[in-house]
């Protein structure tokens, strides 16, 4: 018998083993992983672990010594000539604190209590003059956890913030383990009230959580909260990574907002933006050393050519360690229950995404920015070593593979994607369709287009699409119209299609698209208009950076239908898991009659988008025999509907022989969501 050679064929990696498309790129693959590896061991080998090399936040900055009695202030500034410490507490005189210079970079200054109990305080604001290759410049210290701005000069400063009382997190036991699902209300607390200001955490703490929890929502995604000198930039362009924003209260007072949400059942998940940096030069890190290329890319590469602002070097040890132990920071002295990590997209390329992903090369060769990627699995590795059931969020339009799978596995690692591609549909078909022209079977197909296994964060609408220059869904559908006729006896047509399309579209979008939700707060009552934060363009006005509460509760007005609609969707979402159970089934898409009909979680949804016709005895399969009631229906008078549909009518399934089917015959009135349910 002739012998055979026997090869030892190495184990494929189970992102690839699951997606055949991926087989020419499973080298590359392979590379991603062990760039992480490799980065994970040195790190590991230099600090002792992961976890002790994010905690460079305790020796950087501000900190108190008890064994020396006072404080230490450190920077790392490898470039610079020289620093000085002043502020309040030395009266504001620029060079009488020299510091020192030590290994690797760090400055160091040490002010002893006995010296400066009495003038370095508690709310006591401070300052660091740097001299180097760009001159002297005052700049505020990286690490600080506080800053702020002086209302007369506008000019920012650091805040010494040790207050006489540590916050109590006692009772604190909340987990995210406890949600089945996520059900997530996009948040700003900035402009979360009705009034022409800018809330802070305290009112919103006292009065949106309660309207969050009411609306049946178990998770907050918290946007710009990590402080930024420009209020309309929503947050993102970020200048002191470790301070929350002033402009909405104090740490203690966002720490009671958390603590209270929690106490609630409400997760936090936090708008996390380490994708880019602010360039300026007062507040920021942009040039702080006097080099462009401290934290940054130096020349071109460090600029990002789209959205005016820095782009980090993820390549450099001192630089992810800033941005992990930024993520720690958040986790541990905050209580975050995780993060939405902002423009991943721009992130993992040297494009900023600003092309067609239209080969595989584009992954995992051409114009992928490696290190990049290196610094998310850091991250997300981080982040579950840190609070093992904290959840990641990718904001990722690209669809990069492995996105959502463990690292392990040759993936990235995130929990979830946004699902970003369906605002995007449902705004193109909005205006460029005419709802004659809808397609069922692309609906279907774009709402469950998606990965196994690759958690996905579906939404219809989120504050990007009502930010100045889009619109949301309600104003899209109804327009002016919203201005004069959404009085509850104002029967308009505008408004009447509007108020159907709104529920329908959000309801299929939250039945179909993922295993989460998100909906940026007011739209789920259709709130007009747009966001537009106070500018010199506008007047300085907060016109549009507020939330017209009083048009969700008053009686007299049709925005009420549309948030009851909205909770009662995302109370039977909560009351049948319907997000953990899978794709849905699909039983019919019928597009001449503008109709879908799909099972989920042991219901049968059925969605008539037909511009005027109606259906009797419309007949679809139904999953087995027996009899089936109607349990949620849009055209409810409940939620601003025509009550066409009579949920008192049992049906009861019929069988068709010949086929097998069982199947139901209901009214299906146009522009109509309903659920049914089997009868035990």
């Amino acid at each position: 018998m002739k012998k055979t050679e026997k090869t030892k064929k190495k184990k494929m990696l189970p992102l690839v083993a699951q997606d055949a498309w991926l087989e020419p790129v499973e080298q590359e693959i392979e590379h991603r992983l062990e760039r992480y590896l490799q980065r994970l061991a040195q790190i590991e080998k230099d600090y002792g672990s992961l976890k002790k090399f994010a905690d460079a936040h305790k020796f950087f900055g501000i900190h108190y010594d008890k064994k020396a009695r006072g404080w230490y202030y450190r920077e790392w500034a490898p470039e610079a000539y020289e620093l000085f410490f002043f502020g309040d507490f030395n009266h504001w005189n620029r060079q009488a604190h020299p510091m020192e210079k030590k290994a690797n970079g760090v400055w160091e200054i040490f002010l002893d209590e006995a010296t400066y109990a009495d003038s370095f305080v508690h709310n006591s604001k401070v300052k660091v003059l740097v001299h180097g290759a760009n001159g002297w410049r005052e700049r505020i210290p990286v690490w600080i956890t506080r800053v702020v701005q002086d209302d007369h000069t506008k000019d920012f400063a650091g805040q010494v913030w040790m207050p006489a009382e540590e916050f109590s997190w006692y009772g604190d036991t909340f987990s995210l383990r406890s949600l089945d699902q996520l059900l997530i209300y996009e948040t700003h607390v900035g402009m979360a009230l009705e009034k022409y200001a800018v809330g802070t955490y305290l009112e919103f703490a006292d009065h949106i959580l309660p309207k969050v929890k009411a609306a049946g929502y178990n998770a907050l995604q918290m946007m710009a909260i990590a402080e930024h000198p420009y209020y309309g930039s929503f947050g993102y362009h970020v200048a002191n990574f470790f301070a929350p924003s002033s402009r909405f209260g104090t740490p203690e007072e966002l720490k009671y907002l958390i603590k209270k949400a929690h106490s609630m059942g409400i997760a936090v998940i936090m708008d996390i933006v380490h994708s880019h940096t602010v360039k300026n030069l007062n507040e920021g890190l942009n040039h702080f050393d006097g080099s462009d290329h401290q934290f940054t890319h130096p020349g071109e590469r460090g600029e990002h050519p789209a959205w005016d602002s820095k782009v980090f070097d993820y390549g450099k040890t001192e630089v992810i360690q800033f941005l992990l132990s930024n993520l720690k920071y958040w986790l541990e002295e905050f209580h975050f229950d995780g993060f939405r990590f902002d423009g991943v997209t721009s992130m993992m390329y040297f494009h900023h995404g600003m092309t067609e992903f239209d080969s595989r090369d584009k992954f995992f060769t051409d114009g992928v920015e490696w290190d990049a990627i290196t610094y998310l699995q850091l991250a997300n590795t981080l982040v579950h070593k840190v609070k093992k059931d904290a959840v990641t969020i990718a904001e990722d339009v690209s669809g990069m593979p492995g996105l959502c799978i463990p690292i392990k596995d040759g993936g990235i690692g995130f929990d979830y994607r946004l699902a970003m591609g369906l605002p995007d549909f449902w705004i193109k078909t909005l205006k460029e369709k005419r709802d004659e022209d809808w397609n069922m079977e692309e609906l279907w197909n774009t709402l469950t287009d998606r990965r196994p296994g690759v958690g996905t964060i579906a939404y219809a609408e989120s504050h990007d699409q009502a930010l100045v220059g889009d619109k949301t869904i309600a104003f899209w559908l109804m327009d002016k119209e919203m201005y004069f006729h959404m009085h509850r006896d104002d029967d308009n047509l505008v408004i009447a299609r509007g108020m159907a399309l709104h529920k329908m579209i959000r309801f299929i979008t939250l039945a179909l698209g993922g295993q989460g939700y998100l909906n940026f707060m007011g739209n789920e009552f259709g709130h007009p208009e747009w966001i537009d934060f106070p500018r010199e363009g506008n007047g300085w006005s907060y016109h549009h950076a507020r939330r017209q509460w009083s048009l969700r509760y008053n009686p007299e007005l049709k925005y009420q239908y549309l948030a009851e609609w909205d909770k009662a969707m995302i109370k039977l979402a909560t009351q049948y898991k319907l997000l953990a159970a899978g794709w849905g089934n699909l039983i019919k898409t019928d597009d001449w009659n503008k109709v879908i009909v799909f099972e989920k979680a042991g219901l049968v949804f059925a969605f008539n988008f037909h511009a005027n016709q109606s259906l009797p005895d419309y007949d679809f399969d139904v999953p087995g025999k027996g009899d089936y009631r109607v349990i949620l229906n849009s055209d409810a008078p409940d939620y601003g509907g025509y009550n066409r549909v009579d949920e008192s009518i049992v049906h009861t399934s019929q069988h068709d022989e010949e086929s097998g089917r069982h199947f139901v015959q209901v009214y299906l009135p146009n522009r109509t969501a309903m659920v049914l349910e089997k009868v035990e």
